[in-house]
């Protein structure tokens, strides 16, 4: 799916856009190129850029980082995290270490991006880049379903964990990888997948003085996927809804 994704011959990559726009319903007037023949690539329409104007950033503590919808949002109780109803995972499994005493207790939201999404991700307050790690898994489709019905589907995909320090405290931002999403990359590396991996990697940012302000562009997803946030104890309280449908910028606080 990479390489397809970035064929560049003009049959194949409109007519497959094309199919893609109609059969998910993508509202391409949105972007900032609207012709289909002017994408380089498949990718390059699916990481599309959108009109700015339509995706005006809340003054509030916090903002959605992406078009999607609230898979699940909450407390998280002693390091624990609600997927689904009837199902629980840890944020040690998620992130692969132990976390912070201010997480451990503090909140977290669950955003799913559909096919149809706008897939660049944003930051959601303003945060210096402390570390990142890319823990390399499964590729679990990442739907209601399959969310519903499988353990720790989130804490067994390919993921990337970031850690940023806010105004707040330090703040756990996670991509999660999907079925088809042969790659994710970050403003500040690039493409991390490929090449692919079977260890975890592990990256420092202490002495580089990375910093994003609410609204920067953090990464993409070269497919769709899902965003977990996981703020500490002492952060604005979310206000999200499951199923709740929202729009990068917007306020995510009460």
């Amino acid at each position: 799916m990479f390489r397809f994704a970035r064929i560049e011959n003009s049959w194949v990559k409109n007519n497959f856009t094309r199919w893609f726009i109609k059969q998910y319903q993508v509202n391409l007037s949105e972007a900032e190129i609207e012709n289909i023949e002017d994408f380089i690539s498949f990718n390059d329409f699916f990481t599309r850029a959108i009109k700015l104007s339509l995706r005006p950033i809340s003054e509030s503590d916090i903002i959605s980082p992406v078009d999607g919808v609230v898979s699940q949002a909450g407390k998280i109780n002693d390091s624990q995290i609600v997927q689904a109803k009837s199902h629980h995972y840890s944020v040690t499994s998620l992130i692969d270490d132990m976390p912070s005493k201010e997480i451990q207790n503090g909140s977290f939201a669950t955003i799913y991006l559909s096919p149809k999404d706008y897939h660049r991700i944003h930051m959601p307050c303003d945060g210096a880049l402390i570390s990142m790690k890319y823990i390399p898994g499964d590729l679990f489709s990442v739907n209601q379903n399959t969310v519903d019905n499988i353990d720790g589907v989130f804490a067994r995909n390919e993921r990337l964990v970031c850690l940023f320090e806010t105004d707040f405290g330090v703040m756990v931002f996670v991509l999660v990888g999907a079925i088809f999403v042969g790659s994710m990359q970050t403003s500040w590396e690039g493409l991390i997948t490929p090449p692919y991996s079977k260890a975890v990697k592990n990256y420092d940012y202490k002495d580089r003085q990375i910093k994003l302000l609410k609204g920067d562009e953090l990464g993409r997803f070269n497919m769709g996927s899902t965003v977990i946030m996981l703020m500490p104890e002492d952060s604005p309280e979310l206000n999200l809804e499951v199923g709740q449908a929202l729009k990068m910028g917007q306020s995510v606080t009460g």
